[in-house]
């Protein structure tokens, strides 16, 4: 940290359960958040206040808020800032989401930083065009309907897409397991970050001479019953940018690998949780990014003016301990 420069976040305190029903709701989140106030000091620099609002707790989330919040801590001084950060858990809930973006107004936040799509819906909903809403891991902002055109966003709203290679993913897939010819498209049916994932995974499909299955789930408690059936279904499974299926991918991979079946993802963590491979993002990289544009907006750059943003550069994670339960061959790809 330089000298002068702290940084202190505004951690939420989540009180209840956070045991998820459905597709961005929580059983009986009545979830609130409480907090303590300091912030970053720089001498002779312009105090700014940002909310920063994260969908629920999960790893990939996570590690794009704590880049957020470093790259914040790092960078504000040198663009003469000096920057509070009142950090909130949105635990998944659409009310508690609405609730804290609410109290960011009313708190006449400087700016708003939203990670993931429900978080950056409920943002720009309340906030824009008054204040500037900068979202991050939102997979497609046009059809979440957070900007009308990525190169020239309007409604003083920007950010970074986590737009997931998809071609890149079955090319991967038919690499690792030639013979699966018949996949299994695992996702929520409420998330809109799924909609053009699973829209370019079926035309990669039919134009590759492969079929599908789907299994869309309304709620958490389903995923286990869909993969236990499509399991006896398919070759293989494929799971798009979808923050359900991320929280329930421990019990994806535990079924699917006790019946032989990879499970090919679309983010590096839930290849950790069981996953067989993924070609991704860096979500650190991702944090780093949407914190630059904060940033510059901050400053005084319009969000207006900032494209959004898409990382370029991808990176193939593999699981080798569910590559050896399976048969498959992934040495080439351990680091």
């Amino acid at each position: 940290m330089k000298k002068k420069a702290y940084l202190a976040i505004l951690t939420a305190l989540t009180l209840g359960a956070s045991l998820f029903t459905g597709c961005g709701s929580s059983a009986a989140s009545s979830a609130s958040a409480s907090a303590a106030t300091s912030q970053v000091v720089a001498s002779g620099s312009k105090s700014m206040k940002v909310g920063l609002i994260q969908l629920t707790e999960h790893p990939s989330l996570d590690e794009i808020r704590t880049a957020v919040v470093s790259q914040l801590e790092e960078k504000a001084p040198e663009y003469g800032l000096s920057v509070e950060i009142d950090y909130q858990n949105g635990q998944n809930d659409p009310s508690t989401i609405n609730t804290i973006c609410q109290q960011f107004v009313a708190d006449k936040v400087d700016l708003i930083v939203a990670i993931a799509t429900p978080a950056a819906q409920a943002a720009v909903a309340t906030a824009s065009p008054d204040i500037p809403v900068i979202f991050s891991a939102v997979t497609d902002p046009v059809t979440a309907g957070l900007v009308e055109d990525l190169n020239a966003p309007s409604h003083n709203v920007t950010g970074t897409s986590d737009a997931i290679p998809v071609d890149a993913i079955f090319e991967l897939a038919k690499e690792l397991t030639p013979d699966a010819k018949n996949f299994g498209l695992l996702y929520c049916t409420s998330e809109d970050n799924s909609a053009s994932v699973l829209r370019d995974a079926r035309a990669y499909l039919e134009a590759n001479g492969c079929t599908y299955e789907e299994g869309a789930v309304a709620a958490i408690g389903d995923v286990q019953t869909a993969v236990a059936t499509m399991v006896n279904k398919v070759d293989a499974i494929f799971v798009p940018i979808d923050n359900t299926i991320a929280m329930a991918m421990p019990a994806v991979a535990e079924i699917a690998n006790k019946a032989g079946v990879p499970v090919y993802v679309s983010a590096d963590t839930m290849v950790y949780d069981g996953g067989l491979a993924a070609v991704g993002i860096n979500y650190t990289n991702l944090g780093k990014q949407t914190a630059e544009m904060a940033l510059k907006v901050l400053s005084g750059t319009s969000a207006n003016e900032l494209a959004v943003e898409t990382l370029t550069d991808k990176q193939i994670t593999v699981n080798p301990d569910t590559a050896k339960a399976l048969g498959v061959d992934v040495q080439r790809y351990v680091k």
